[in-house]
């Protein structure tokens, strides 16, 4: 018995190559979208904006002491933010 003979010709094959690093660039933006999202930087970052944004708040609407008192809302909201990953791992584990 004879086996097909398959013909690929230059074009298939560039084909082929081009998707290959199509996805290896999607896995790799997609590792660094990962990595991000766990980072240090990416905390401070949250956690200084959040906490401008909260005294421009305070500030504009004259409370007492706002560069002080947003420090409050600021923790609160990165201490949040910090213990998802723990409530991620247990909601994985359950399901």
């Amino acid at each position: 018995m004879n086996k097909p003979f398959i013909v690929y010709n230059i074009t298939d094959y560039m084909n082929l190559e081009k998707e290959v690093k199509d996805i290896k660039d999607r896995n790799k933006r997609v590792e660094l979208d990962k990595e991000w999202e766990v980072s240090f930087t990416r905390r401070i970052s949250i956690a200084v904006l959040t906490y401008l944004v909260v005294v421009i708040f305070f500030y504009s609407a004259n409370l007492p002491k706002p560069w002080i008192n947003s420090i409050v809302p600021t923790a609160g909201f990165v201490l949040s933010t910090l213990s998802l990953p723990w409530i991620k791992k247990m909601w994985i584990r359950k399901n």
